[in-house]
């Protein structure tokens, strides 16, 4: 198993923190100063006894919002978690700071799944975590009857909501737990949530009284980039050895065909990529999984079907090399990157053969006409994100009714502002096209016919005799492509819904044709050989390395975490992160007294690792 739970290392007691206030244990066990933004407030409303839904960028310190309570309130905190490998690499991260956390899932044999409830019974856990589909079974219901339960937790909520990207069927069962367990507290938590989304998840979770509390969902650390689609894996890689040469990184692909060519691609190029989708054995996922948590410079690449709530904080940048179906999946894939605070980067290439692929899947889906109506309306929304000309952070936050007043600055669109351009006359030419050739061919077919091509299949076809052929010599084919995917994406052409890529013009295009409106387009930016980034931006992977004068010291300390997590089988973030070394080489503390004040040093690890630490930093005067 990921995390063996062995209970006799466990202390009986249970600490002191439970009559200490929420300030005293995030000091204390957690070893930070101060609460973040809204952290305060939540964990008083729960500490309190009162329900919450909770909405807060991953990265902005959710998790605390239900353990720093679970601490403070008497019994055991009950955490209702979707994915094994969230609550194994949670409970792992708490058990090294002291605190009795155990997991039940379908990972552990009858004798561990024994012992853990064993240890529940008897008042030994703080936190137990649990998979939705067991908590739900008459046996689990049973079990938390007889226990003293100080509150339940329902990480990633969204996935109650059938207009999610994470759908769980067992989601909806958990509504149940305010009639079986009155006046418990529950807390409900996510990254993602629109306002239909959030208004859905009170409803199914029966939490329509709770205080609702919605974080920002600005991450300012996370650069935005999405640039058209020319050579997917050239531009992959140009991106990644121009600006996060060693870093860690996921890149999502679509398919899971795309996702074998690409990490073969990428370790043929000397990279550390492993393949991670649901075609792979569990053996060869979770040991993908655990490479990726426990390296350094390990690039995995999946489809979404990897990620969800992975808490390893120095993910550097995540790439897509296929468009998103929604906002909340773009936001929720990238918000990945980057939740030390680092800089990092969100990247993405798109192109029209995605916009046709993904309303084609849509389509044909078995979906009602409503359901149907939403998904195109959260398409749109990505699309929209894709083709804006200002910028792409208010566009973001603008969608989750969170507003930035004034442009980030750290998006493309902000650094480097796209031309338009009046392209009424060439998406004339474009849309009568497609009809004078009957609405029946792709975009390649048509540019040929648009740009005069000599090809046996149009002359065969007689398009060489349609009043468009020829009339678009004035732009490249790519510049054609650039006016198709833009005329797709933004409603005035679709693909056909029966397949094989034909265009077919809708009402939308009509004012265009008749000359009663204009538009204008986006221009897309000239490719060039190597791209190192936007004007002005380092490696956003040596942010840190940069700011370290002591590169041996650096590197002295990351070997001791090192070695330690490999003694306690834990990815070395869990013993401390590098915001933690960097305050240490800073600091230079020579005491425990000095190292307790080391930003990330609770009471737990001071005692477990202060010495081994303190020796390092003598070693390196």
């Amino acid at each position: 198993m990921f995390f063996d739970q062995d209970f006799e290392q466990l202390s009986t007691e249970r600490p002191t923190g439970q009559q200490k206030d929420p300030e005293q244990v995030l000091h204390e066990v957690f070893g930070y100063e101060t609460f973040r933004p809204l952290q305060g407030d939540i964990i008083r409303e729960v500490v309190e006894g009162r329900d919450a839904l909770v909405l807060m960028p991953t990265g902005g310190g959710k998790s605390l919002c239900y353990q720093v309570p679970a601490l403070v309130r008497p019994g055991t905190a009950i955490v209702v978690s979707p994915l094994i490998a969230l609550m194994q690499d949670q409970v792992a991260a708490l058990r090294e700071l002291g605190v009795r956390a155990a997991y039940l899932n379908s990972t552990m044999d009858f004798e561990q799944a024994r012992a853990t409830e064993y240890a529940l019974t008897t008042g030994e856990l703080d936190l137990l975590y649990c998979a939705p589909e067991r908590l739900i079974q008459p046996r689990t219901i049973d079990l938390l009857h007889r226990v003293s339960i100080s509150l339940f937790a329902i990480d990633e909520a969204h996935c109650v909501s059938q207009w999610g990207h994470d759908f769980r069927s067992d989601y909806l069962q958990l509504s149940m737990l305010a009639g079986q367990f009155p006046g418990i507290p529950r807390i409900a938590l996510t990254a993602t949530a629109d306002e239909r989304t959030r208004k859905e998840i009170a409803e199914r979770l029966s939490l329509t009284g709770a205080r609702h509390f919605v974080s920002g969902f600005d991450r300012p650390n996370i650069q935005y980039r999405i640039s058209p689609k020319t050579n997917a894996n050239k531009q992959l890689l140009s991106f990644i050895n121009g600006e996060h040469e060693g870093d860690c990184g996921i890149v999502y692909c679509l398919s899971r065909n795309k996702v074998e060519a690409t990490a073969r691609m990428l370790a043929d190029k000397g990279y550390n990529a492993l393949p991670y989708h649901a075609g792979l054995s569990a053996e060869d996922r979770a040991n993908h999984q655990e490479r990726f948590l426990r390296e350094d410079g390990i690039i995995i690449v999946a489809t979404i079907a990897f990620g969800m709530g992975i808490d390893k904080p120095d993910v550097r940048f995540v790439a897509h090399l296929d468009l998103p179906k929604s906002l909340e999946a773009y936001y929720q894939e990238t918000g990945r990157a980057g939740r030390d605070g680092k800089a990092s980067t969100a990247w993405m290439v798109y192109g029209l053969q995605d916009v046709i692929k993904l309303r084609q899947m849509l389509e044909a889906s078995q979906g009602t006409d409503h359901f149907k109506r939403i998904e195109r309306q959260k398409l749109d929304a990505m699309l929209g994100l894709c083709e804006v000309t200002g910028c792409r952070r208010q566009v973001l936050l603008n969608y989750f009714g969170d507003q930035l007043e004034e442009p980030c600055g750290n998006c493309d669109t902000c650094q480097t502002p796209p031309e338009t351009w009046d392209g009424t006359l060439a998406v004339q030419k474009a849309l009568s096209c497609v009809y004078r050739t009957g609405q029946r061919f792709g975009v390649t077919y048509l540019i040929d016919v648009l740009r005069g091509s000599e090809n046996e299949r149009i002359i065969q076809s007689g398009h060489n005799q349609v009043s468009t052929y020829g009339i678009g010599t004035e732009l490249s084919t790519n510049e054609w492509k650039s006016v198709f995917r833009q005329l797709v994406a933004n409603g005035y052409l679709r693909a056909d819904p029966e397949g094989y890529g034909a265009l077919q013009l809708t009402e939308k295009c009509r004012p265009l044709l008749k000359g009663a409106e204009s538009i204008q387009l986006r221009k897309d930016p000239v490719v060039k050989s190597e791209s190192r980034g936007s004007k002005g931006r380092k490696p956003s992977g040596s942010e840190i390395r940069d700011q370290i004068t002591d590169q041996a010291g650096w590197e002295a300390l990351r070997a001791c975490r090192k070695a330690l997590a490999e003694q306690q089988g834990v990815p070395p973030y869990v013993i401390f992160h590098d915001a933690t070394l960097f305050d240490m080489l800073e600091r230079r503390p020579a005491t425990l007294e000095e190292l307790s004040e080391v930003n990330g040093v609770g009471a737990a690890k001071l005692e477990k690792y202060g010495e081994v630490f303190l020796e390092t930093l003598a070693s390196l005067n």
